[in-house]
């Protein structure tokens, strides 16, 4: 599904963001990239989405090498990864529904499809009584649930959940990481990356461990060994 080898990045000051990534990771796999601040963990994820191109390596998502692809394609590439981030990107004057609608609507569906969608992710995310309500009005785990469902519309097959329970309290991070579950039943391959050790722990899940730009560890335990 994923498969990194020899990955790179150099930013311009000429500092190494990461260096000699070697990673694979499978359809349906469910999988925490782990670190603190600073370790690369931010730019794997902008090169997993085309968004940083490294300077040596491959990145091949499926049978697709996106470091080799054009710009035009990249809007097709990201409808196949949903991602979500600590702040939830929300159209304050849109409602729920309306937020999640939008992005078909810039992806040119047509309205009998979004009627048809919008509804079903937001029963994923357990949020169908709110879809009348505007974020401002919604809880910050409501607000990520949002968001988590706008990244759902196009049926990704990986979702990238970048630090989603850094802003909530333990009670939505509980319900968070219980959706981002129930989506990997569905099939859907997560990558969640955070610094949160005890979310990693209660996970149990594959801990792939980032330090100074490099991979230091990858266990099997769903241990955070930093």
């Amino acid at each position: 599904m994923i498969k990194l080898s020899g990955v790179t990045k150099i930013y311009s000051t000429g500092t190494p963001a990461v260096r000699n990534l070697n990673l694979h990771i499978g359809a349906g796999d469910f999988v925490s990239i782990v670190g603190q601040s600073g370790t690369g963990k931010t730019t794997l994820v902008k090169m997993l989405i085309a968004e940083e191109r490294p300077n040596k390596g491959t990145i091949e998502i499926g049978d697709t090498d996106i470091t080799k692809i054009s710009s035009s394609d990249i809007p097709y590439l990201r409808r196949q990864i949903g991602v979500v981030f600590q702040d939830y990107k929300l159209l304050p004057k849109r409602t729920v529904y309306e937020n999640v609608a939008f992005a078909l609507e810039v992806a040119g569906e047509k309205r009998d499809r979004i009627h048809q969608v919008v509804p079903q992710v937001l029963e994923i995310v357990n949020l169908s009584h709110k879809a009348s309500s505007y974020p401002p009005q919604l809880s910050g785990g409501e607000q990520q649930r949002t968001a988590i469902a706008r990244s759902l519309v196009h049926r990704p097959k990986i979702m990238i959940a970048d630090e989603p329970t850094g802003n909530l309290d333990s009670i939505n991070t509980e319900e968070i990481i219980s959706i981002l579950k129930k989506i990997n039943e569905f099939g859907t391959t997560i990558i969640l990356v955070t610094h949160n050790r005890e979310v990693v722990n209660h996970l149990r899940r594959r801990v792939v461990t980032m330090h100074g730009g490099e991979i230091i560890s990858d266990e099997h335990d769903g241990k955070y060994k930093l």
